[in-house]
Formats: C-alpha cells, sequence, structure tokens
C-alpha cells in the first residue's frame, strides 16, 4: 500500500477533527484525526463534499440522540 500523505485537520465547533490525506497514486483518503490508520477511501472530490456538506449542516439530523 502506498504511503498515505495527510494533510492538516479540519475541525468543527466542538466536533471530531477529520484529516484528508492522498497517496502518490491520486487515491483520496478520510480519517479521524489520531486514527489515521481506520479510514475511508474514495475519490478526494467525493470526500471534501462530505465534510462541506457536513459543515453546512446538512448531516445534523445524524448527529442527534
Amino acid at each position: 500500500m502506498s504511503e498515505i500523505q495527510w494533510e492538516e485537520a479540519f475541525c468543527g465547533e466542538g466536533n471530531s477533527c477529520f484529516r484528508l490525506g492522498t497517496d502518490e497514486t491520486g487515491n483520496a483518503y478520510i480519517a479521524v484525526s489520531g486514527q489515521e490508520d481506520r479510514f475511508i477511501t474514495d475519490s478526494r472530490e467525493a470526500l471534501r463534499t462530505m465534510i462541506l456538506d457536513i459543515k453546512a449542516g446538512k448531516a445534523d439530523h445524524l448527529l442527534q440522540s
């Protein structure tokens, strides 16, 4: 497996911090900051869109208990 180069963490207000990463072949990854060994992968655009949607409040209904 290629080495993943992680970007700086993206942190929401009082929420978990996420990190985006890429490898030398252009695959994209996302992980909770501090748990980079447990990641999901998709296209960079799809992962960035997901984070922006969460930040915009489009997933609030998933976070309520």
